[in-house]
């Protein structure tokens, strides 16, 4: 029943969005093939949810202005891809899509799934930390995804979907988005992206891998102790962004990158990815193991990891926190 209601919505929505004028019940009542009635109540329907549309007596409806939220169904239409993003849930409030993917995982819910939240209360971050999640700015998603590989096969996965952002960002935007490895996505020296990728596995095979991706997107302030190192694409473009469009060309990349990553990795995939990583030839810093690493960032592997030359020696570091060399 809910299904239904929201197909009809979507499909009155279209209708009145093809038209720049008034489109009358009786049009929209015979286009649908339901009464005036369930027209006028689906126009009320999608009022309560911020649509603007004027109702005029023998004129019909017309639809004034949209609310920035994220609609599925819109951004399905405008999508044409091989596995990520076929099926979309929206919410409007979530602990932690990760979280959320998880639970959805665990019952059996397919690979390329997205679950997209307009709000979390527990976002997650790398080490534990705390994603700032706020209303209406940004695009909080998580993707599930099923590959048939052993665990050790997807250590790279999180700069491939890196990658695709970086990609998106280039593509819809114009800035000149990089990968600070291995897991931000900034424009200049400041972050608009985290990812963060967590999986279930057994000894020789994988469950599911969840891929968290978070992006500032309208975003005009952050709190004081990140606003140094923090940016949106609004502040960095000089523009608004649409985030039903910004998210479709998102997915889209993400399904083409992600589907040639699963593949194999190519010496070309990889110099790509390198080239838009701010990390390399940099003096970067990590900590592992309670020691701190300093040196030149010189490299990445195919298996994702940092090559780092210090002291005379090529170490390979496969995570820690890092920080970079006039970046943060």
């Amino acid at each position: 029943m809910i299904d239904r209601v929201v197909k009809m919505k979507t499909k009155i929505l279209s209708a009145l969005k093809s038209k720049n004028d008034y489109v009358s019940g009786e049009e929209l009542s015979s286009q649908l093939g339901i009464t005036r009635s369930a027209v006028w109540k689906n126009i009320n329907l999608l009022k309560k949810e911020g649509y603007m549309i004027d109702s005029v007596r023998n004129r019909g409806y017309k639809l004034e202005k949209c609310p920035d939220i994220i609609d599925a169904e819109a951004v399905r239409a405008k999508l044409n891809v091989k596995n990520i993003g076929q099926k979309i849930v929206v919410m409007k409030t979530v602990d932690s899509t990760n979280d959320e993917v998880k639970r959805r995982a665990l019952q059996g819910e397919p690979d390329g799934l997205i679950v997209i939240s307009d709000e979390q209360t527990a976002g997650k971050g790398r080490f534990g930390r705390v994603w700032k999640s706020d209303k209406g700015s940004g695009l909080y998603f998580s993707l599930l995804m099923r590959p048939e590989l052993p665990p050790s096969d997807i250590s790279a996965i999180t700069l491939a979907a890196g990658f695709a952002v970086c990609l998106a960002v280039r593509e819809y935007t114009g800035c000149d988005a990089k990968i600070k490895w291995p897991n931000d996505v900034i424009i200049g020296s400041k972050k608009i992206c985290g990812i963060l990728t967590e999986m279930a596995a057994q000894s020789d095979r994988l469950d599911y891998v969840v891929i968290g991706i978070g992006i500032n997107v309208n975003h005009t302030e952050f709190p004081e102790e990140i606003k140094y190192k923090a940016s949106s694409l609004k502040l960095e473009s000089g523009r608004e962004i649409d985030r039903n469009d910004f998210f479709v060309e998102v997915i889209r990349q993400l399904d083409i990158v992600l589907s040639s990553f699963l593949v194999s990795i190519s010496l070309d995939d990889m110099d790509k990815f390198k080239s838009i990583c701010a990390t390399l030839g940099r003096n970067v810093s990590v900590e592992r193991s309670g020691k701190i690493i300093e040196g030149i960032a010189v490299d990445i592997n195919t298996a994702g990891e940092l090559l780092i030359r210090s002291e005379g020696k090529e170490i390979k570091v496969n995570s820690g926190e890092v920080t970079v060399q006039g970046i943060y």
